[in-house]
């Protein structure tokens, strides 16, 4: 897939990257505006194999059938440090460099983290969303920022996630896919209403706690640990279509 230009440089120091967070803030759309129907989503995850490299896995599944058509990974040595808040920029360009390799299109992005749920509004599914002009949601496993009530203990039971310090702001929504299992810090991204965020991730639920988009990019990202350099003749990122 070819990338957009890009939105900015990832060799920046956590300040700057920070200022780059708040000035693409007000660039992401909080409505449902995808390109067509949603006939492919994918699932977005990045591991850390050996703890100096970013592993990012992107599996492209039928949004109806949830069968898996294609999935890539891209393995880069970590640039950035690890800074809570920052972590796109850590992972961020592993995850486009597996962009690079896909040949199937997605319709919709579901990512291992956060969307606007993050303390400067620009979890990884926003800022890659923007990035991308796809719709995104972020869902996270655990709590960034944000404050919600526990919802019921049933599939589909949710409650909103509120700002800390403004408790009128509603950021996303936690919310039980499972029975009895914990619940997972949903949230918008890019093109996305906290509406569609909760459908989507029910639509992609496949009896598990995680979507079925985002449980088979994070087995795929912790699968092996082969380092993958861009620039060398025998590397490039792996790609398996089933």
């Amino acid at each position: 897939m070819e990338l957009p230009d890009p939105l900015h440089p990832w060799d920046v120091t956590p300040r700057e990257a920070a200022r780059i967070q708040d000035a693409l803030r007000p660039r992401l759309v909080a409505e449902w505006r995808p390109r067509g129907p949603i006939r492919r989503v994918a699932g977005v995850d990045v591991a850390f194999p050996g703890g100096d490299t970013a592993r990012a896995a992107v599996v492209v599944l039928d949004a109806r059938t949830l069968e898996t058509l294609e999935e890539v990974v891209a393995e880069l040595p970590l640039a950035f440090p690890y800074v809570p808040g920052l972590l796109t920029f850590r992972e961020g360009p592993a995850v486009l460099a597996a962009w690079r390799e896909l040949r199937t299109e997605p319709d919709l992005l579901l990512f291992d983290g956060a969307g606007v749920a993050h303390p400067r509004g620009m979890g990884i599914a926003a800022h890659l969303g923007l990035w991308l002009d796809r719709p995104a949601i972020g869902v996270a496993k655990s709590r960034l920022c944000g404050v919600a009530a526990e919802p019921g203990p049933e599939r589909g039971a949710r409650t909103p996630i509120r700002d800390t310090a403004d408790r009128r702001r509603v950021l996303g929504t936690l919310l039980r896919t499972r029975d009895r299992v914990k619940p997972l810090w949903v949230s918008p991204g890019h093109r996305v209403d906290r509406r569609r965020a909760v459908e989507w991730v029910l639509r992609s639920g496949g009896g598990y706690r995680l979507p079925e988009p985002t449980r088979r990019a994070d087995r795929l990202s912790k699968a092996g640990s082969r380092r993958t350099d861009p620039s060398s003749e025998s590397g490039g990122p792996r790609r398996r279509n089933p």
